[in-house]
Order: C-alpha cells, then structure tokens, then sequence
C-alpha cells in the first residue's frame, strides 16, 4: 500500500468517526430537549393546579350547593348536553371553582316549577331554586371556553350574596331559545306574585289600624 492509500485509509477512518460522535452528541441533545419539555410541562401543570387551589381557597365563603327537592314537579324543559362552568356574574374570565364549579361534564338540565336541577354524570350536581334566578341569554363564551355567537345558554343566579352565570351547551343548540323564554317568564312571574304578595300584606296591615 502506498503512502496515498493509507493516508486517504486514515482519512477515511477519521471522518467515520467524528461521524459516529456526531452521531451520539445529536441523541444526547435530543434527549436533553425531551427532558427539559417533560419538565416544563410539568411545571405549568403545577402551577396551574396550585392557581386552581388558590382559588378555591379565595372562594371558600361561597354557600355549599342546594340539593333537589324531593318532589320538584313536572318538568317544563328537558335537555343534555355539556356544564362549561360557572363565573362571577357579568365577568365571564373570573371562574367559580369552588363546591366543584369549575368542573366541566356531561349534564342533564331538567326545569321545573320549583327550579333548575342540573344533574351532572361524574361531577357534583346541584339545583338552583326557582326564587335565585336572574336571567337567562344566549352568549358566545364563558371562561376558557368560545362558541359561535349564541351557542351557550347562560342562567344567572343568585348564591349567598353572589350572582353567578353557569354556562350549558344542549346537544340541540336550537334548544337554548325555547329555555332563555321559558326561564324568563319564570322569573317575570316569581317577581309579580312576590310584588302581589307584599301589596296584599301592607293592604292587610293598614285594614288591620
């Protein structure tokens, strides 16, 4: 073998090598990336769980939920669908975490007489009394979660000393419009039978001087 081949032999040898060191050095950073994702990852979980505890905590003087009556009535409305939470009314970023209000599902809403039961398959269920409701619409949006315009049903209620909006989405969307009427005339009602009630009971007191 000549002095060429075996210089160009030992090039060749060479090159291989810082090849196969390459090679291993583009593993190693992967692997180092992978990691380091892995651990950011990680890091955003846990902060955003603490973010949601810290919540709670500032939330812990909200009333513990209302349980359905035993016997609510007839149902005026039924419909299945998706609870994509609750916030403090008017302010649709500000999420209601606590008693498990911030936990989205599947959910069953049956209306009645005595008021909205909100039956909700793997989370807390809960009943909203006919005298706390506010105001039902149609919106677009409600904390971490964006529709089209009018695709959620949003009922606003009272509990404790709060209002609050919580968020449903029927598996019919054409259904909302029937529920937005049918809650408002409810509470239209509720507001004259309480103002009848108040003019019935000063009428009783003045007869009564």
């Amino acid at each position: 073998m000549t002095a060429t081949h075996l210089l160009a032999s030992t090039h060749l040898t060479h090159l291989a090598a810082e090849e196969k060191s390459a090679e291993v050095t583009d593993w190693a950073a992967r692997i180092g990336w992978v990691v380091g994702l892995l651990l950011f990852i990680a890091l955003v979980y846990w902060l955003m769980r603490e973010g949601w505890k810290w919540r709670g905590t500032l939330q812990s003087d909200l009333p513990e939920l209302s349980d359905a009556p035993s016997d609510p009535g007839p149902a005026r409305l039924e419909l299945t669908g998706r609870y994509h939470g609750s916030t403090t009314a008017g302010q649709w970023l500000d999420r209601i975490v606590a008693h498990g209000l911030g936990t989205r599902s599947r959910v069953e809403l049956t209306l009645t007489d005595a008021g909205l039961d909100v039956v909700r398959p793997g989370a807390r269920d809960f009943f909203i009394p006919k005298e706390a409701l506010r105001e039902a619409r149609l919106d677009k949006g409600i904390a971490g979660k964006v529709l089209a315009e009018g695709g959620l049903l949003i009922v606003t209620w009272a509990h404790g000393d709060k209002l609050l909006d919580s968020g449903f989405r029927s598996d019919h969307a054409a259904e909302h419009a029937e529920w937005v009427t049918t809650i408002n005339n409810m509470i239209d009602s509720t507001e004259t039978d309480g103002a009848d009630a108040q003019v019935d009971s000063t009428t009783q007191t003045e007869g009564a001087r």
